[in-house]
């Protein structure tokens, strides 16, 4: 695409997630880089859910491919999910945020992360230094996840190696009835829906976290099988109601 349009343009940005959040994959960044700096092009990595919960010690897609940080000239993200506190933020060279901070209209017009905010990610961060077995029983978790759900033959799609594991329903109606049946036996779920996707990848989406057991994370992956399986029985003995119901009806004069 870059080859395509490039010359047309003075300054191209290109714009990736570490982790994608709806998938669960993970951006190609060496790659990226390498495409970046052939194309003459900036790079921006939104690091919302890989910050936390990829790489060694959780620090992000950086990390986890091993590259230098200063091959991404922008790198924004939140602390308001594996940080778990409130705010965001950007970094890059220090002339690149003088530039925006002076210049761009929502940080001329936004007040500064409050004191409290500050210190709950301050801690976090620290933690995940201080504690890296946080990070890799993340992983361990989520790997188990993935694998009991491959091999119950659910569609988790392209993730790996991440805590956000989809279930791909294909059907709006269906997959708010699954999160409603996993609801009932305890498990809370978000169903995302058409518009958010297009609604043959209507999905279930679970974020697997340090906390959950084993033995939670079988239970769910069995009960969403399980009642995954009774609402694909219940539709096709619906459609095959209708069907026999069509073919008695006499035809109309």
């Amino acid at each position: 695409l870059l080859t395509q349009v490039r010359h047309q343009y003075r300054r191209v940005l290109v714009v990736v997630e570490g982790v994608y959040s709806m998938d669960g994959d993970i951006a190609d960044l060496p790659a990226l880089v390498e495409v970046k700096r052939r194309h003459g092009a900036l790079l921006m990595v939104d690091e919302a859910h890989s910050i936390g919960t990829i790489g060694a010690t959780g620090g992000g897609i950086g990390e986890y491919h091993g590259v230098d940080r200063g091959d991404v000239d922008l790198w924004a993200g939140t602390l308001s999910k594996a940080l778990a506190a409130c705010g965001g933020y950007v970094a890059g060279a220090h002339r690149v945020v003088e530039y925006l901070r002076y210049t761009a209209p929502g940080f001329v017009y936004s007040a500064g992360l409050t004191p409290a905010d500050t210190a709950a990610s301050l801690a976090a961060l620290r933690l995940l230094r201080a504690e890296p077995e946080r990070v890799a029983r993340l992983a361990a978790n989520a790997s188990l996840f993935a694998r009991l759900a491959r091999e119950a033959g659910l569609d988790i799609g392209t993730s790996h190696d991440t805590p956000v594991v989809p279930c791909i329903v294909g059907d709006s109606v269906k997959t708010l009835r699954l999160a409603q049946a996993l609801f009932r036996e305890g498990i809370s779920v978000n169903p995302i829906l058409h518009p958010a996707v297009p609604e043959e990848m209507a999905r279930l989406r679970f974020f697997v976290t340090r906390d959950h057991t084993p033995e939670q994370i079988r239970r769910t992956v069995g009960t969403l099988a399980r009642e995954l399986r009774r609402l694909d029985a219940a539709d096709a003995a619906d459609a095959a109601g209708t069907g026999r119901s069509s073919d008695a009806a006499p035809a109309a004069a």
